[in-house]
């Protein structure tokens, strides 16, 4: 197990939030699947608004089965896409909600690169039409997935954070600066995307003080559910790292391409901070809570994630470990733009939110392992599909 504690936050906030309305957006992908589960076993009505982008039915389905009828009654499903203003004036038309969790996004670093204007107008012109409608109908609580790609290559680790951001790849500045983000994607081809949307929510809070916004920046998550019915899916060739061991595990792909050796770390590959993904759910959990308990919070950034770091090589002994399955590796160049280290400082989301990670990697690549077995083609079971 990683650090114990935690839960989902203080007895308080869950007294201020208790049968609360919240609308999901993305709530049918991986962290959303989970995040929705948790929300129902505490209580919460949920709404899930997605578009299926890079998702599918059958992950809120299962959802469902995990929950049972009488939770699964509290979660309804709006098919809708955040680009368009109509749909998101049809869902808050449609229900009132005490507050919202956005997931809905594209995150692929490498299509990033590929598709910036795509990502500006997935990500970024997306929440402005969901923050537009939030304020037309009177939801004034937000979480928002943000990331630990917004610290960069940092100066020093583990990041907390008041460190300064800055970002490596276009994924990464969707999440500071509006204008910085767009010279620089003009000026350079690896300009960064995620911090666009964290600025935006500091600057649209300071305009509106009844806006009550907590930004989550968590790391790598990974694993999944302990029954292993709903897990992470992506489509095509995975652009994370246990996605893709998972499918070296079932015979999906031949090997797992490592990228770089030459690293100053311990094992000579990259450090991050993996969290399992229920630790992620709670986080979030504790988030809405804080939002709901704390008028006056103004917009306030977390980290989520172990505090402890795990090099690629640690990962995938892990999970040959998990599984008892044999990972072949090719060992490749660095991808420019990689980090050589990151991981997080968790002190303020415990001392503030009452959360803390309760997984450890053992726990993750366990987990992960169960999805897998269940699940070597995902939801749709097909090969022909999914390869």
């Amino acid at each position: 197990m990683a650090n114990g504690g935690g839960g989902a936050g203080n007895g308080e906030a869950r007294k201020a939030g208790a049968g609360a309305s919240v609308l999901v957006t993305g709530g049918a992908g991986y962290i959303g699947t989970h995040t929705v589960l948790r929300l129902l076993e505490k209580g919460y009505a949920v709404a899930v608004v997605d578009n299926f982008h890079n998702s599918v039915p059958e992950a809120l389905d299962r959802v469902r089965l995990i929950a049972g009828p009488a939770l699964s009654a509290r979660l309804v499903f709006i098919p809708g896409d955040l680009k368009s203003k109509d749909d998101m004036e049809k869902v808050f038309a449609a229900k009132r909600y005490d507050a919202v969790i956005h997931f809905a996004g594209l995150k692929a670093v490498g299509e990033s690169v590929a598709h910036p204007q795509m990502y500006y107008e997935n990500n970024v012109a997306g929440t402005m039409n969901l923050y537009a409608a939030m304020t037309k109908y009177g939801c004034n609580k937000i979480v928002f997935s943000s990331s630990a790609t917004v610290y960069g290559q940092p100066e020093k680790t583990p990041c907390v954070e008041d460190s300064k951001l800055s970002a490596l790849n276009p994924y990464g500045t969707t999440k500071l600066s509006f204008l910085t983000a767009l010279i620089l994607s003009l000026a350079r081809a690896r300009a960064c995307h995620q911090l666009v949307l964290e600025n935006y929510f500091r600057q649209v809070q300071a305009a509106d003080p009844e806006l009550r916004v907590i930004l989550l920046r968590y790391f790598n998550p990974i694993g999944a559910h302990r029954s292993g019915d709903i897990g992470e899916d992506p489509r095509g060739i995975p652009n994370n790292l246990l996605p893709y061991i998972q499918q070296v595990a079932v015979g999906r792909r031949p090997e797992l391409n490592v990228y770089g050796d030459d690293y100053p770390t311990r094992d000579g590959t990259a450090i991050r901070d993996y969290i399992h993904v229920v630790d992620l759910a709670d986080g979030h959990i504790a988030a809405l809570e804080k939002l709901f308990a704390t008028p006056d919070i103004g917009c306030v950034a977390y980290n989520l994630g172990t505090g402890c770091g795990t090099t690629v090589l640690e990962v995938v002994k892990a999970f040959e470990e998990a599984s008892g399955k044999k990972i072949p590796i090719k060992i490749c160049p660095r991808r420019p733009g990689d980090c050589t280290e990151v991981y997080a400082s968790t002190e303020k989301a415990k001392k503030e939110l009452g959360w803390s990670a309760r997984f450890g990697i053992e726990d993750m690549c366990r987990d992960q392992w169960n999805w897998a077995r269940k699940n070597p083609y995902g939801y749709s079971g097909d090969a022909d599909e999914k390869n």
